[in-house]
């Protein structure tokens, strides 16, 4: 494996291998996009009521499906006749797009202050949403002035969901590579260096992308706006923090090797091991989602392995292939010169600021490891900041046609009119069933005009407005209460479902993932530190230190949410954040603890630990800089959920590396001593462990 990349002749069958696997992924990965569901109904296990409504709803009565346009005209002053004329021109010109061909009359408000238009988009999945950008644009030409007009409904929330996320991709990717391009151009002072990396994961990144799409459109995988866009940031930054720990290692072998094959293959072979485990231990923390009762989340696990494999291929084939093809110039006007043997000349390239580092871990490792963690614990209090459940109504960065239209609703209407619940129910229990729906005091009406007949005559679909705002917990606890009357009715087989039901379905999915997967992760992460340190201690301390720093995390976060303005949270996202934050946390300290590893062969325990912060340091605080910089991101994007992923993900690799790779971990090593490699040889005292670290510290 590293000789292939690495080799005089065998370096030109990598790269030829690239450009044919490129040439036949590049057509299927820019259909990525077309595969992409954003409905959260199909995020829901197939057990939850709502699913359950939702399929039923699909056969039995043709059109439930259809996404609602619901338009809301509002004057505080009361409505003139231009706005009435308004009203009625639109229903006209509407009715192209209407399922049937027909729109009924506008709904006045019992205030007189308001109209609202509502009907279904006839077509398919994309000509409604074709059809939903039209009406959009519609509702806002000839509006009289002082006239409120909002395009609401489910029609209006996927339009703006569209708009949001339309282009973002390519705006993405432009910031991403830009941030990546700057940072690498700073880490290497190189003026050609920093595209070779760049390069090779753009290439990963189309690779990734095509698996993706095909597993989507063949293997049933379920690709939404989140999952794609994590992609994307995944593997730009994982990528190139690989790219940076093997080209790291390269120079150094550089100085060592006069032939630059022969040095790509040394720096290979003594990277692999951790660039593979962290890899590895990411891959299998992402997979662990696929315990998920959310369809979502258990389709981010595939989607991102699939990511964090183009990533490792690509660095461990692609980048060496293309280094060694340049040569040392590519380096410049920073040329790494070989040193020959007897010199004198280190060739070991070390930080002046990362030595300093290491010299004042080795002189008082307990108050450094005791003050990093206290600062962490301290920082875990701004978690008290932060709220599960983001309503709808706050998903967007900014004002929205949808969110606005639904203001109006509120405000002249029964909140929940824009999205009905639904219930399927027996033919012969209709009647019981619409009593029992009614007597609940927060029920607003149930539409008995409009009640949906099965084709067999078995089943039917009735519709109720609740009176609470959809995504209110109110409206959630009315969900509880209908289901538990209904499936109370003896022979309806009664099932609630609707875009309310389908919120409370999803909280309760994802907070019973939360509870199953983060040890799942905790777990896989702490075995994979095992076999790779061949140790016990030392991957308990390493888990316990990247969860203290998930927590740490998660409350600075929340100071700054409460700061911004957005301290409520999705439910899923604490999972997500976990496992990035886990998963890419675990890296750094792969990376150090590694390379202690090694050097502890030779020098012995602390001596190895003291020098491996001292090489690794700055390579580390780069890579964590590009992937901080990679998910900081994320902010280019109108969705708050986003806004959020990319805040704390950012803000714990850079505690992860600032304060726990550099600080904690190091200096908890050197304070607990050898031990800390129990049971494994290294454990074990010899005359190299009982250098002490006041001593090594004079030589660094």
């Amino acid at each position: 494996m590293t000789g292939l990349p690495s080799g005089r002749r065998t370096k030109f069958v990598t790269l030829a291998f690239w450009l044919i696997l490129i040439s036949v992924a590049a057509p299927f990965g820019i259909k990525l996009t077309e595969a992409v569901d954003n409905d959260a109904i199909n995020s829901l296990p197939n057990s939850a009521e709502a699913t359950k409504v939702y399929e039923e709803s699909k056969d039995a009565f043709p059109g439930s499906d259809k996404l609602v346009a619901v338009i809301a005209y509002a004057r505080e002053g009361g409505l003139t006749d231009a706005d009435t004329a308004k009203v009625e021109a639109d229903r006209a010109a509407f009715t192209q797009y209407a399922d049937g061909g027909q729109i009924q009359p506008a709904y006045p408000s019992e205030d007189g202050k308001a109209l609202m238009l509502t009907f279904p988009i006839t077509g398919d999945t994309k000509e409604q949403q074709e059809s939903a950008s039209d009406i959009k644009e519609s509702v806002d030409d000839n509006v009289p002035g002082g006239l409120e007009v909002g395009f609401t409904g489910s029609a209006g929330a996927v339009d703006d969901v569209y708009d949001a996320f339309g282009g973002i991709d390519g705006k993405l990717v432009l910031v991403t590579a830009s941030v990546v391009a700057l940072i690498l151009l700073l880490t290497y002072r190189s003026l050609f260096l920093w595209f070779i990396p760049l390069l090779c994961v753009g290439m990963a990144s189309q690779l990734a992308s095509a698996v993706v799409y095909l597993l989507a459109e063949h293997g049933g995988l379920v690709v939404n706006f989140q999952s794609q866009t994590l992609l994307t940031v995944l593997v730009f930054g994982v990528g190139t923090d690989y790219a940076l720990l093997l080209i790291s290692r390269y120079r150094e072998e550089l100085r060592r090797h006069r032939d630059r094959h022969q040095a790509m293959n040394v720096a290979l072979r003594r990277s692999f091991g951790a660039i593979l485990a962290s890899g590895a231990t990411v891959a299998l923390g992402l997979m662990c989602l696929l315990a998920a009762d959310l369809n979502s989340t258990r389709g981010l696990g595939p989607v991102c392995t699939v990511g964090i494999i183009a990533g490792l291929l690509s660095m461990l084939t692609l980048l060496p292939a293309l280094l060694v093809l340049c040569g040392r110039w590519v380096f410049w006007p920073f040329v790494p010169r070989y040193v020959e043997p007897g010199s004198g000349r280190d060739v070991t390239e070390v930080h002046g600021l990362w030595n300093g580092i290491a010299r004042v871990v080795g002189r008082r490792p307990r108050s450094i490891w005791v003050g990093s963690a206290a600062v962490l614990a301290v920082l875990t209090v701004g978690a008290g900041n932060l709220s599960l459940g983001l309503p709808w109504t706050e998903t967007f960065t900014d004002d929205v046609g949808s969110v606005t239209g639904q203001h109006l609703i509120e405000k002249h209407y029964p909140a929940g009119s824009t999205y009905p619940v639904q219930i399927v129910t027996g033919t012969e229990s209709k009647d019981t069933v619409v009593r029992a729906i009614e007597s609940n005091d927060q029920i607003a009406g149930v539409d008995t005009q409009n009640i949906q007949t099965s084709q067999d005559g078995r089943r039917v679909l009735i519709q109720a407005v609740l009176a609470p705002a959809a995504d209110s917990q109110a409206a959630k606890d009315t969900i509880d209460d209908l289901r538990d009357e209904l499936h109370a009715v003896p022979g309806a087989q009664a099932i609630v479902g609707g875009d309310t039901a389908t919120t409370l379905d999803t909280e309760r999915a994802a907070s019973r993932d939360n509870k199953v997967i983060i040890p799942l992760i905790i777990l896989v992460v702490f075995l994979v530190l095992i076999l790779l340190l061949r140790a016990v201690v030392a991957p308990v301390l390493l888990v316990a230190s990247v969860v203290l720093s998930f927590a740490a995390a998660m409350g600075a976060s929340g100071l700054i949410f409460d700061m911004i303005g957005h301290p409520k949270i999705d439910y899923g996202m604490p999972l997500q954040a976990f496992l990035f934050l886990v998963a890419l946390g675990v890296d750094y300290t792969i990376f150090l603890m590694t390379r202690a590893r090694e050097e502890t062969k030779t020098l012995g325990h602390p001596a190895g630990v003291l020098p491996a912060l001292a090489m690794t340091g700055g390579v580390i605080a780069s890579a964590g800089l590009v992937l901080a910089a990679t998910f900081a991101s994320l902010s280019v994007m109108p969705l708050v959920p986003s806004l959020q992923m990319g805040i704390v993900v950012a803000v714990g690799v850079l505690l992860d590396t600032f304060l726990v790779m550099s600080l904690l971990v190091p200096a908890l090593s050197v304070d607990v001593g050898r031990k800390i490699w129990w049971p494994s040889p290294l454990s074990r005292s010899d005359h190299r462990a009982e250098v002490r670290p006041e001593e090594l510290t004079k030589a660094l």
